[in-house]
């Protein structure tokens, strides 16, 4: 018991007993940031919608994010593509891409795209994602999608058929 007696009188042990209450109690929390009773915002947080809902509505001020599969060992990419939302409505917040090996490069690995949207004001726009495979789209790269996206023209030998056109994706957006 005589380490017990050294937190009672002693100004530097009574600082140090605090020091432990306190790294107790703030350990004990749930783990997250949200409150004990679950979080009823979504302010500072995109909502995920799948790639599949073409119909989204939004209010002001709120992101989302449309997350594909995406990998450029095998020329698998998708693309903002024109016409951009009407910039009163709607802006991209950019792209970003994480690894289906984590952090540690593997060659050949796939990912996941998230491309993020702002509502901005009440209106209804539209965009589009287009899906390129190694079938699809010729003369892309991970950051330049193709000069044209259609099929490609009859070749001249018979025996071969065009390639198929690029998967395009519209999604109208209604901000409220």
């Amino acid at each position: 018991m005589r380490t017990a007696s050294i937190f009672r009188g002693s100004r530097g042990g009574a600082a140090i007993a605090a020091a432990a209450l306190l790294a107790l109690a703030t350990g004990c929390g749930s783990g997250t940031d949200e409150p004990a009773g679950g979080s009823t915002s979504t302010v500072g947080r995109p909502t995920s919608h799948p790639v599949k809902d073409t119909s989204i509505t939004a209010e002001p001020g709120e992101r989302f994010t449309l997350t594909v599969d995406q990998n450029a060992s095998t020329r698998e990419y998708w693309y903002l593509v024109g016409p951009e939302p009407d910039s009163a409505v709607l802006v991209s917040r950019g792209q970003d891409h994480a690894s289906d090996s984590g952090d540690t490069p593997v060659p050949g690995a796939g990912g996941r795209l998230t491309f993020t949207f702002e509502a901005k004001g009440k209106g209804t726009t539209r965009f589009t994602l287009l899906h390129c495979t190694f079938t699809t789209c010729q003369g892309n790269t991970s950051s330049r999608p193709p000069e044209t996206t259609g099929p490609s023209a009859t070749p001249t030998t018979g025996a071969a058929t065009p390639s198929p056109a690029p998967e395009r994706i519209t999604y109208t957006v209604t901000v409220d």
